[in-house]
């Protein structure tokens, strides 16, 4: 099982100087993840979302961080597909380049993005966004492969042209692709990707969902093959703030994600900005209570099905706490088929420092118990 952390750029206070430091941190971070034995680092790409994502330009972060760096896996979770938003030409350009800088250290998820904020940024509505991803998604493995490329489609139209340069990884990077809900992992799965669920799933969802994703991978038609090979790879998004302060680890980790889910429903429609109010305990747990129940509330009003999906990030058990309360959690998410533990910690209100100090532990004790493990289980 392979552990990564993945980067939204949120914070709460949005000003220059923040807003800055929100990204050297991320950086430091990332390096900081390589010594102490993650897989991978991902990066997000959302426009025009303040304090949920700042991370617009995922390109730029990742090729810093590859020139940082040297084992560490660099992963887009995920580049928007919209044609305006990301040319096809342009993402198999800056695919290519950035695996051959780093070596072949490069993952590659697409999706569409999730609001209708983003998708007007574009002049677009997002609901009828999906055939342009569906074209451009078969097209973009097509123009890193091939010598030349021609493409007369509804959304998209390329004469014949010879697209440089070719990846390091042969024939391309693993693709991946975001899901949110049921039907989209069903359909990474049909398609032949790896599958990031990017969410606040329990462990019993995520077993729910790994069942649904390993049948439809199963049971896929070849021919809906995006790209040149098969992935199938089960991502998992899995909060987690450690300390040996475990009131200080919950306390961090529950303001960090009343904030998270604020911020994001503030986008959807459904609230208003987050507040950044730090309480008891019990007192987070209340607000995010509250807070689910308004937002059923808003989709029952908005004749919107209420989902696992939907709701996800109201469940508060999590890996925060002590060493040992990481590990109980992600023994059950590895129990429930994720082949990578995708940890968020920097949710807008986690401090540097608690980032720093969950990394520490995930290198000094986390990851070397589940090595361990792996280890006596190969040699059994």
């Amino acid at each position: 099982m392979k552990f990564s952390m993945a980067f939204e750029a949120q914070m709460a206070d949005t000003s220059r100087e923040s807003e800055q430091r929100t990204f050297f941190e991320a950086v430091e971070q990332s390096v900081y993840a390589e010594k102490m034995g993650l897989d991978c680092i991902w990066a997000v790409e959302h426009h025009a979302l303040t304090q949920y994502s700042h991370m617009s330009s995922p390109e730029s972060f990742l090729a810093f961080v590859a020139g940082k760096t040297d084992r560490i896996r660099i992963g887009h979770g995920v580049i928007c597909l919209p044609p305006a938003m990301n040319h096809p030409v342009k993402v198999a350009e800056r695919v290519a380049t950035l695996d051959i800088l780093s070596r072949g250290r490069l993952n590659f998820g697409i999706g569409k993005g999730g609001t209708q904020q983003e998708a007007g940024t574009f002049g677009y509505d997002l609901e009828e966004l999906q055939p342009m991803i569906d074209e451009a998604m078969y097209l973009i493995p097509k123009i890193m492969v091939e010598d030349e490329i021609e493409h007369d489609g509804k959304y998209i139209k390329i004469p014949r042209r010879a697209i440089h340069p070719k990846p390091y990884q042969d024939p391309h990077p693993p693709m991946f692709m975001a899901a949110t809900r049921e039907e989209s992992l069903r359909v990474a799965a049909q398609r032949g990707l790896g599958g990031m669920i990017l969410g606040f799933s329990t462990p019993e969802e995520t077993a729910r969902l790994n069942k649904v994703y390993r049948e439809a991978f199963a049971t896929r038609d070849p021919k809906d093959q995006v790209g040149y090979f098969p992935n199938e790879y089960l991502a998992v998004g899995c909060p987690i703030i450690v300390s040996t302060d475990r009131e200080k680890a919950v306390r961090i980790g529950l303001r960090g994600q009343r904030f998270f889910g604020q911020a994001i429903h503030h986008w959807y429609g459904a609230g208003p900005k987050p507040d950044v109010d730090d309480v008891t305990i019990d007192e987070h747990r209340q607000a995010v209570d509250a807070a689910k129940q308004a937002t059923i509330a808003y989709l029952h009003e908005a004749q919107i099905p209420i989902t696992a999906a939907a709701t996800d990030m109201y469940n508060t058990e999590h890996a925060y706490g002590t060493p040992e309360d990481a590990i109980a959690h992600i023994e059950r998410l590895e129990a429930a088929g994720a082949d990578e533990i995708l940890m968020l910690m920097q949710m807008g209100t986690v401090p540097h420092e608690a980032i720093m100090e969950t990394l520490t532990h995930l290198g000094e004790t986390i990851i070397p118990y589940f090595r361990e493990k792996q280890r006596r289980a190969a040699a059994a």
